[in-house]
């Protein structure tokens, strides 16, 4: 039952990971929240398989900061690609 808190603070971390990333308009809003859900359950399901217990603080701690680590970057990867891809084919159409 515990993997659901780290599904729940993945997603809240996704949430703003949405709002800091640049381009916001370039996707949609529930793919910050999904992201960082599921690396946060990722990050939660390894650890434990490895082994780890809810008593380890590294299973809360990296489960924690994972999403967020994850979740921005590839945001404002995906945006920055979509402005560039976008331009390109307003080129590529001759529209203004």
């Amino acid at each position: 039952m515990d993997i659901l808190l780290a599904f729940i603070v993945g997603g809240v971390l996704g949430i703003a990971a949405h709002y800091l990333a640049p381009h916001r308009p370039t996707r949609g809003t529930v793919l910050g929240p999904v992201v960082g859900a599921v690396v946060g359950g990722a990050v939660w399901l390894a650890f434990t398989w490895a082994g780890a217990t809810t008593a380890d603080p590294w299973i809360w701690l990296v489960s924690f900061v994972a999403p967020l680590a994850v979740t921005w970057p590839s945001l404002a990867l995906l945006g920055r690609r979509r402005v560039a891809h976008d331009a390109q084919e307003r080129i590529r159409l001759k529209i203004a």
